[in-house]
């Protein structure tokens, strides 16, 4: 193959090989080598349906294209004597189609519009992965909620007991936080799907290309409208960034849970041993390394934001070489959620949920004190203020029964709750975890019925979700397989 076809005129064509792998972007662009194909279909087939480029050369040049997009990218346009994978697929089209017709491609759009193009192109595909990691995990937690509406549990604040709770309300609370991440994502995904070819260097083209054409052959939904601001734009990959840390610390927050609770002294879950692994020296250990790289790796996720933002802060207008460095900390921060989002749903899908030691806890600690405030408000009239304090004395003393309630009212207030009516029987409903748990039926709330209403309307949302998405995911897919219908029958119509 030649040599980098950008260097035959302004500049020479030999430099430093460490110059040249310092400014080559070749490793990241192995991530989008197949976006830049669908980009130089679609700019081809406009260029010949507005009659920039004669119909003769776009069918040699396609010939070529088409026959990149289905026998592969050969290594050598890889090769580090090119910038970057648009130089080294224009070198391989000139090479295999000639100068006086390969490097026609090029008419009409600069390197800038088309990496732009490559990038978003790529980033819709990851944030479709994305989009359906979640609804693959926010349906198992339902599942799991649904299976665990009765499964009585301590809940925490502080890391010490609080109140108890359901493992329903659990898995739903986290249904709820990752549906969420889905909403940030979707909302990202509609400014991502703009389509920046044609606009060229970032002042457009003099010739009369069509941009709207090209946005519908590539799947987009519209143009980026405004061309300086279409080349130079990352702020869609910032904000794709940014959903994907909100994401990984969700996915983060969870980990450091069944990281505590696989604990032999917490002793809620046990996870499956594909997802541990064990010491090199102490034969009885099982590790949850799983959920700990995933933790750890929403610090990698995290760190490529910011990494990204320190780029971008301070280029002026429009395209900077800088940006170059943005796209593979995007790319690691979108695939590592991707897959941390599938290997957490199958951790809780192999997951055997401790259910009885999480009952025995459910009432420790006093958990169940605020019911037993609350019995006094409802049943006695007291104002809450009184009750609270009433019951953090009694707590205080080291009992919570019917005496240490007495002494602590007569104490504090000067009154007798068993002359009210406070009995044993009332104290020890008011001290029964499930009884906390059942009054608590407000929506949002622990109890069954509750959750079992929340249970219906997330599976119903998260329907819709994946509906969504698939129709997304098709409109992509039937505009890009109409455009290489076009491509093909263009190959195939009579040079005259």
């Amino acid at each position: 193959m030649p040599g980098d076809p950008l260097r035959k005129g302004r500049l020479g064509d030999v430099r430093p090989p460490e110059v040249a792998e310092f400014l080559s972007s070749m490793e990241a662009d192995r991530w989008i080598a197949d976006a830049d194909i669908f980009v130089d279909i679609a700019h081809l087939l406009m260029l010949s349906g507005r009659g920039i480029i004669d119909r003769g050369a776009a069918r040699v040049i396609m010939a070529v294209l088409l026959e990149l997009l289905e026998d592969g990218i050969p290594g050598e346009v890889f090769d580090d004597r090119y910038e970057d994978i648009h130089a080294g697929i224009e070198a391989h089209l000139i090479a295999r189609a000639g100068a006086d017709y390969g490097g026609r491609i090029h008419m009409g759009r600069s390197r800038n519009d088309e990496v732009a193009t490559c990038i978003r192109m790529r980033l819709r595909e990851e944030l479709l992965g994305q989009m359906d990691a979640l609804v693959r995990l926010r349906a198992l937690l339902i599942a799991l909620a649904d299976r665990h509406r009765e499964g009585i549990m301590p809940g925490f604040t502080h890391l010490q007991h609080a109140q108890p709770t359901t493992l329903a309300h659990y898995f739903l609370a986290y249904e709820q936080a990752f549906g969420r991440d889905f909403d940030r994502i979707r909302d990202c995904f509609a400014r991502v799907d703009r389509c920046p070819l044609g606009a060229a260097a970032f002042a457009s083209t003099g010739y009369p290309v069509d941009r709207e054409q090209t946005a519908t052959y590539l799947g987009f939904a519209a143009i980026a409208e405004n061309t300086m601001d279409a080349v130079s734009a990352r702020d869609f990959a910032l904000e794709a960034m940014s959903a994907s840390t909100l994401a990984m610390a969700t996915v983060s927050r969870m980990c450091e849970e069944l990281v505590l609770w696989s604990s032999s002294f917490v002793d809620f879950v046990r996870l499956a041993d594909p997802c541990c692994s064990t010491s090199s020296i102490m034969p009885q250990k099982k590790n949850p390394d799983t959920a700990e790289i995933m933790r750890a790796k929403a610090g990698t996720v995290s760190g490529s934001l910011v990494g990204a933002l320190s780029i971008m802060k301070g280029l002026p207008m429009s395209y900077n070489r800088d940006m170059q460095e943005l796209t593979p900390l995007l790319r690691r921060s979108v695939q590592e959620t991707s897959r941390a989002l599938l290997l957490l749903a199958g951790m809780l899908e192999t997951a055997v949920f401790n259910t009885e030691r999480m009952a025995d806890e459910a009432g420790r600690g006093f958990s169940t004190a605020t019911e037993v405030a609350d019995v006094l408000v409802r049943d006695f009239g007291l104002p809450f203020r009184t009750a609270h304090g009433i019951v953090g004395r009694a707590v205080r003393k080291g009992t919570l029964d019917l005496a240490s309630l007495e002494d602590a009212a007569g104490e504090m207030e000067g009154i007798s709750l068993i002359d009210r009516g406070l009995t044993e029987e009332g104290v020890a409903a008011a001290l029964d975890p499930g009884y906390g748990v059942a009054v608590r039926k407000a929506p949002g709330g622990p109890a069954p019925v509750a959750t079992a209403a929340a249970i219906v309307a997330r599976r119903e949302q998260c329907s819709n979700d994946e509906a969504w998405m698939i129709m997304v995911r098709e409109r992509i897919d039937t505009a890009q397989a109409a455009m290489i219908d076009e491509a093909r029958r263009l190959v195939a119509s009579p040079e005259h």
